[in-house]
């Protein structure tokens, strides 16, 4: 029995916290809702774990050390875990620690590495419980381990936290519990953590540099224009010249000064467009049409595509190697995708295999497939097709390795022109007057 401190909203809007013992969290969960109460946090207070751990990051780096000392013939139940002075800070303030994305892919690679060595899922969940320093994340697997000893499916529990496991990592588990195949599941799940990371960490080394500069570019245009150009002005009056400042100087002014004085109308504009683009992407058809402009986007549209292509590929050669026909595989493969677009194709190609023709034209019409990814899955329903599929999956990895390379290169080259502009608008409207008046030629005209 493990503790936890709870809060909850009563039915009558009162917030009542309690500290109680329960097998684990889902199950606290459950029993408050059953009694009225809306959970508000549920945090785990202590672990009886008798392995005191060494001193880490987050979690355990390496499955070679919990290998080296793990029990493989018989699970350890009475264990005492030693808290570290961060969790003991967040258990006294009632906070948790939060699931980052690294400790979801340790755990991923842990545990494809621990069913490599012939594990059983029971087994390995226990040993990477013990090896799992955030207290949130054990008591998420404690809740995962308790629902396999019921029997349940491991995605299933992992539904229930759908804001800590991505939408397509629950999918893929799910397809390699339901397809028999989990250890190939979770070496997908892994490689798509971190080519996941891999692409957001390039994406970060590129734009965050250039945004700060966009930023800073745009903060000195309207500092300069608001305080600076003033100046000038007051100088030039003084002096009584008939030089004048440029032009687009005095509209980006003139701009600026009415976009200060009447802020409240562009303001409301702005937010009604956004919030009527948010509606609208909320209905069936706009977010159709907003998945469909993600896979025809300019740059990462073609990424984008050959991402989910790719997943739905991988899921569907795993159930054909397991026996499923190809209309099962195709059925349960569609979930490791959540675009629209992509899951319209799949229900008309299974609308296809039931009607006797074939499941491909729905890929091929749709205008998203390469004429070389139909004609390969064409020539493997004549030969073999999970052999074609992985040749298939080849073809696709070059192909998504040489479209990041190609973002990487066109992407900084998109942002330095923006960013050109940028400051070339700054020199004319700023920096162009303030040379006006260093050099002083406005007092020529002031004399003559």
């Amino acid at each position: 029995m493990a503790t936890f401190n709870y809060k909850a909203l009563t039915e009558d809007g009162r917030i009542v916290s309690n500290k109680v013992e329960e097998g684990s969290r889902l199950n606290l969960i459950n029993k408050l809702k059953e009694n009225g109460l809306q959970p508000i946090s549920v945090v785990q207070t202590r672990n009886k774990r008798t392995k005191i751990l060494k001193k880490r990051k987050r979690n355990v780096s390496s499955i070679q050390d919990v290998l080296a000392s793990v029990d493989t013939t018989a699970i350890l139940n009475e264990s005492k875990r030693k808290l570290t002075v961060k969790d003991k800070i967040n258990n006294y303030l009632g906070t948790e620690d939060k699931v980052t994305e690294r400790d979801i892919s340790i755990f991923t690679e842990n545990f494809y590495l621990l069913k490599k060595a012939n594990f059983n899922n029971i087994h390995a969940l226990s040993t990477i419980i013990e090896s799992t320093e955030n207290l949130t994340l054990v008591g998420i697997l404690e809740d995962i381990l308790a629902g396999v000893e019921a029997g349940e499916y491991m995605y299933k529990t992992m539904e229930y936290y759908s804001n800590v496991f991505p939408y397509i990592y629950i999918n893929m588990i799910k397809v390699g519990e339901l397809s028999g195949s989990l250890e190939n599941a979770l070496y997908q799940a892994v490689e798509y953590l971190d080519s996941t990371a891999k692409i957001k960490r390039q994406l970060k080394n590129i734009l965050i540099p250039n945004i700060v500069q966009f930023v800073l570019l745009i903060i000195m245009l309207l500092v300069g224009t608001l305080f600076a150009i003033p100046q000038i002005q007051k100088v030039f009056e003084e002096v009584g010249t008939k030089s004048t400042l440029p032009a687009i100087t005095i509209w980006f002014q003139g701009v600026v000064n009415a976009m200060l004085k009447y802020w409240p109308i562009p303001t409301a504009i702005l937010l009604g467009v956004i919030v009527a683009l948010v509606l609208y992407i909320q209905t069936p058809k706009g977010k159709y049409k907003f998945h469909y402009f993600k896979y025809t986007m300019p740059l990462f549209g073609k990424l984008i595509f050959s991402l989910d292509f790719t997943r739905l590929m991988n899921a569907m050669l795993l159930n054909l190697k397991n026996g499923m026909r190809i209309q099962e595989a195709l059925d349960i493969s569609k979930n490791v995708v959540n675009n629209y677009v992509m899951l319209s194709i799949v229900e008309n190609s299974l609308k296809n295999i039931l009607i006797g023709e074939s499941w491909i034209e729905p890929f091929e019409r749709s205008g998203l497939a390469s004429p070389m990814i139909t004609e390969m899955l064409k020539i493997g329903m004549q030969t073999d097709l999970p052999e074609m599929l992985e040749k298939l999956l080849e073809y696709m990895q070059i192909d998504i390795n040489n479209t990041i390379e190609t973002i990487m290169k066109t992407l900084p080259q998109v942002i330095y022109a923006i960013v050109g502009v940028i400051l070339i608008f700054f020199v004319i409207v700023v920096v162009v007057p303030m040379v006006q008046v260093y050099m002083g030629n406005f007092l020529f005209d002031a004399y003559f």
